[in-house]
């Protein structure tokens, strides 16, 4: 009988560099890259046994394709770990891997597992077109297609048509809440690659991205770094046509690409022979109008710093996921104690990509190799979740 909650340590994070739709990472699968990041995380702790691995749990957004529902267990088929480790796949929408996180986090507190692998994935290049099965047997009229790459497919129609908003409709509504301009939004997204190009530059990613074997791909393929205000201001609003203020380059793009944490016990460390990057303290995940999805992150974080006894301003390290520039915005017009200077530090989705189900799992390795560099402090991980959501990770060192 488990008569303590255990001590949860982050070992080790990796992720892919993240490909552009269509782009380099086109003609690998999803599963594929799902178990070079599982393959590569385990291999970077040599004295652990990847029979120990109690657990592989995976964020993925989709499922409706070649991660056949599970990719966390084709994950661990495809990556040479042993038969014996089983794989969970877990659907949370834009914050999946980070759910996977958390997922992970519970079962080794609880003493259900010792060792677990988390992460996420997604190619939305990959993501396939399906289309519902006829009410009666062979209709004569044309079938519809739907894509799954991102957004609202076969809505309910019993669903509100406010609840069903696109996500940069929803980004819009934010901008007209808060009165943020055209200018503010295209500012954030220059700052937000200048500093992801930096941060590449300065080899600040150097200890967490592994290369996909037989993929040429340096680093992030949608870092724009010689972008401007000027070119900014060129792109068109990309939802509403009569004064809209988001655009392709406010906005984070379609993307592919997979990461993964590991994650154990005081027990399970000491068989790795490493030392952690950082501890987890706290998560959250809340909800609120699916059209004002982008707020989510705001009570999400609040209550994880609660939890964990922590303020914004005891904060060292924050990466908040850039779904659009307006939606960060917006949140931080919710946190006026943040500085808003320690918020993705290295460049945020705009510049690196979201990838849906990979992009939390990246985040909360991204913190935990922050905090490892600075040797101490607190971090957040935080999204904003389509339909309505926010979660939230508290990492310390």
């Amino acid at each position: 009988m488990n008569d303590r909650i255990r001590d949860v340590y982050v070992v080790d994070a990796v992720r892919t560099p993240v490909g552009k739709y269509g782009g380099a990472l086109a003609s690998v699968r999803p599963d594929d890259l799902a178990a070079h990041v599982v393959r590569s995380v385990v291999g970077r702790s040599p004295a652990l046994d990847p029979a120990l691995v109690d657990d592989v749990v995976f964020g993925n957004a989709n499922g409706a394709g070649e991660e056949n529902r599970n990719v966390a267990r084709m994950a661990v088929l495809l990556s040479g770990l042993p038969v014996t480790v089983p794989g969970l796949t877990v659907n949370r929408l834009c914050a999946s891997g980070l759910e996977a996180v958390v997922h992970a986090y519970r079962a080794i507190a609880l003493g259900d597992a010792s060792v677990v692998v988390a992460g996420g994935v997604e190619s939305m290049t990959r993501a396939p077109y399906v289309m519902p099965k006829p009410e009666r047997a062979f209709p004569a009229a044309h079938q519809q297609l739907y894509s799954t790459t991102l957004g609202w497919r076969m809505t309910n129609p019993a669903m509100p048509e406010r609840w069903t908003t696109s996500l940069g409709e929803g980004a819009e509504l934010i901008a007209d809440k808060y009165g943020i301009t055209r200018e503010q939004q295209d500012a954030y997204a220059l700052a937000s690659h200048r500093k992801a190009a930096r941060a590449w530059a300065e080899g600040a990613y150097a200890a967490e991205v592994v290369p996909v074997p037989g993929v040429e791909l340096p680093r992030d393929e949608t870092i724009r770094d010689n972008t401007s205000m000027k070119a900014l201001a060129r792109l068109k609003p990309a939802f509403r046509k009569d004064g809209g203020t988001v655009t392709a380059g406010n906005a984070s793009p379609l993307n592919d690409g997979a990461a993964a944490v590991l994650l154990c016990d005081e027990e399970g460390l000491r068989r790795t022979g490493r030392e952690p990057l950082a501890r987890v303290r706290a998560s959250a995940v809340t909800a609120l109008e699916p059209d004002l999805y982008g707020l989510g992150p705001v009570e999400a974080v609040r209550r994880a710093l609660a939890k964990a006894g922590r303020s914004l301003a005891d904060v060292t390290y924050f990466e908040l996921n850039e779904a659009y520039a307006a939606q960060v915005l917006g949140c931080f017009a919710e946190w006026p104690d943040l500085d808003p200077g320690i918020v993705n530090p290295r460049g945020g989705a705009i510049a690196i990509g979201h990838p849906l189900g990979c992009s939390g799992a990246r985040l909360a390795g991204a913190v935990a190799h922050q905090l490892a560099a600075a040797g101490s402090g607190t971090g957040l991980a935080a999204l904003c979740i389509g339909v309505g959501q926010g979660q939230a990770l508290v990492l310390e060192r």
